[in-house]
């Protein structure tokens, strides 16, 4: 008989943080960077913890170079060849601290992901990335991969349910990616009717890592950067953004001219631009669960991120915390029926 939970489930646009008293001066005095030690891999991460997500057009060899500067990560996407991996280390190796190369759960999988590792031992990081990460198949490859990697940190999703975090984080992963259906290009809600609301995801799913001693990432959802600070706020440890990212001099693809507007592509990695693209098209036992979308182009990703960040850092001083760690403990979320006034958006 179906089973219905008929407890609230919240997304970004139905709350806003509440401010509190605060003795910071500026928002100049907020500490974004955090240090993380990692269950299963023993590793330690120094870094602002956004992230590029792992998709075709953002993430980029070209994105993670501007990244790194920032102290912040690139998934890197999984289709760069091995020699491209190869000229990227030799060419950025301040990079490598900073990026994780993805992978899918098959075989060739496995086997591309080995001969990178293989050829540069200065990744430490590896994104196990499935768009159902309930699969018993995605455990056992999660498992297979700790098992030949123990001293690599392993990100693993996506889930949205607090068993399953600790399962993966169990089976070896130290990283949970949190997520299904959020995504600005993702269809997978519309196509399955499957999902979780995110806000409500990352709550529940940052508790039952965090007993574990794991961590999460927010993978989706985020559309401002009001919503990047919501995430950190529910307690993620990382925030995955893709389409915020998208539409840069740093993303894949050409600059496309409509009706005197310059634009670029952006695609979900389960859309038809994605499989045609890398599998010859969608197969018929499934459907495309992405969207291709023209994005308005943005130029340097430069000003994306320092506006992302000092909105970030304004988040925390009116909370009033001194450090992105503290921005959890200091969050209050009210509900509200709006967000902003849309008179003039």
């Amino acid at each position: 008989m179906p089973h219905v939970e008929a407890d609230l489930k919240l997304d970004f646009h139905d709350v806003l943080l509440r401010p509190k008293r605060s003795s910071l001066k500026s928002r100049a005095e907020v500490d974004l960077r955090r240090t993380f030690i990692f269950r299963n891999s023993k590793q330690t991460y120094t870094g602002i913890p956004i992230m590029v997500a792992n998709m075709d057009t953002v993430g980029t060899f070209e994105m993670a170079k501007v990244m790194t500067k920032h102290a912040m990560f690139t998934a890197i996407q999984k289709h760069y060849s091995l020699e491209e991996w190869k000229l990227f280390a030799v060419d950025h190796p301040e990079c490598l601290e900073h990026v994780a190369v993805s992978s899918g759960s098959g075989k060739d999988d496995l086997d591309r992901l080995t001969s990178i590792l293989e050829a540069i031992p200065l990744i430490k990081y590896i994104c196990l990335d499935v768009a159902n990460g309930y699969s018993e198949h995605f455990v056992e490859s999660v498992k297979t991969v700790h098992a030949k990697f123990p001293n690599h940190t392993i990100m693993a999703g996506n889930v949205v349910t607090g068993e399953m975090v600790e399962e993966l984080i169990l089976s070896g992963a130290d990283i949970i990616k949190v997520g299904i259906g959020p995504g600005s290009v993702c269809t997978t809600r519309i196509k399955t009717g499957v999902g979780y609301p995110q806000l409500s995801a990352v709550i529940e799913c940052a508790d039952s890592a965090h007993g574990l001693k794991g961590h999460i990432i927010s993978d989706g959802g985020c559309s401002c950067p009001g919503d990047v600070a919501k995430a950190f706020g529910a307690g993620a440890d990382f925030v995955m953004l893709g389409g915020m990212f998208a539409g840069h001099d740093q993303c894949a693809g050409e600059v496309l001219e409509k009706n005197g507007k310059k634009m670029k592509l952006f695609y979900g990695m389960s859309s038809d631009t994605a499989m045609k693209k890398h599998v010859g098209g969608v197969a018929e036992y499934r459907a495309s669960e992405g969207r291709t979308v023209e994005v308005p182009y943005r130029g340097d990703v430069e000003t994306t991120i320092l506006d992302i960040l000092g909105g970030l850092r304004s988040t925390c001083t009116y909370v009033g915390a001194a450090k992105l760690k503290e921005l959890s403990r200091r969050a209050t979320f009210i509900r509200v029926t709006q967000q902003h006034s849309q008179v003039f958006s």
